[in-house]
């Protein structure tokens, strides 16, 4: 347990250095990123925050941030839709939803959309122009089994392309991801994606429309695992019996990508051993919570 009144005073005595506010952020690979979504105990996000306000843990030593921005930073998002048989009847409702997000991209925003059911298929590569991407969404259609981790790893690799491709230029990433089902068709499984996220710098969200099975307590892998990656990627997931809310969940997450900070700091931990570093982010306001991701791998040294 991280005393905080001890974290504080190191924070001071260490010096805070001066936050570096721009639209767009520049790093290299020793830049620790980390978006972070800070809500009150309603659940109402928290805006208009300093710098000075965070506290960033790494293995539980506080480190000295380097980079800070309160202003919604470009983003690149991945929209993964379940085009399964099962959703015949839901489908109509979730292309709705999901036009009504896309059209909520800022000026510096991109998106891909990505629909599975026996296969991930890319039906737009990544585009600010929302008329492209809502209608990708209008063309799918459902039938068939369900490929999710495939889709999710699909997703994944097609935002580390992005990274590398974007090179010192620092754009948040994000995968959204609607399933009503269990994956029956993928070769990759749960536990590969789920380490796959973790490596990655991907929040991710997942919306899971649940059957009548699950809904009798019934254990649902596919569940298990959105949750899982949701918090690790220090997402959120929503699983709901309803697909009338999706307009409703879409809006909420739309609100909280426009409404997190974006943190960068430099490890105090020098070592390139690719070890897990647990992270832990603070902030100075009663009753108020700070969610990012849980970890990351350090970098390994090349040999």
């Amino acid at each position: 347990m991280i005393d905080r009144s001890a974290a504080v005073a190191a924070l001071l005595a260490a010096g805070l250095a001066a936050p570096v506010v721009g639209q767009v952020f520049r790093g290299g690979t020793d830049v620790v990123m980390l978006s972070v979504t800070v809500a009150d105990s309603e659940g109402r996000l928290l805006t208009g925050l300093a710098a000075e306000d965070f506290h960033i843990f790494e293995d539980g030593v506080l480190q000295t941030i380097e980079n800070f921005s309160r202003d919604p930073q470009p983003i690149a998002l991945s929209i993964l839709i379940d085009t399964s048989a099962s959703m015949d009847e839901k489908l109509s409702i979730a292309q709705q939803a999901a036009t009504g997000f896309v059209r909520r991209l800022g000026p510096q925003d991109v998106a891909q959309i990505i629909d599975f059911d026996s296969r991930a298929r890319i039906r737009q590569d990544f585009t600010n122009d929302a008329d492209l991407l809502e209608r990708a969404i209008r063309s799918t259609a459902a039938g068939g089994p369900t490929a999710l981790y495939e889709a999710l790893n699909v997703a994944l690799n097609q935002l580390r392309l992005t990274r590398a491709r974007a090179g010192s230029e620092i754009r948040r990433q994000a995968v959204v991801v609607l399933s009503d089902g269990e994956d029956t068709r993928s070769l990759i499984d749960y536990v590969e994606v789920i380490d796959l996220s973790k490596r990655s710098e991907v929040v991710v969200y997942a919306i899971g429309l649940r059957t009548r099975a699950v809904r009798r307590n019934v254990y649902s892998e596919a569940e298990s695992a959105l949750r899982t990656m949701s918090r690790e990627t220090g997402g959120l997931s929503y699983l709901v019996d309803d697909v009338m809310v999706l307009e409703e969940i879409y809006s909420e997450i739309a609100d909280e990508l426009a409404s997190q900070y974006v943190i960068g700091y430099v490890s105090t931990n020098a070592a390139r051993d690719g070890s897990w570093r647990a992270l832990d982010v603070m902030v100075d306001r009663t009753a108020a919570s700070a969610r990012t991701r849980t970890g990351y791998y350090a970098p390994k040294a090349r040999r």
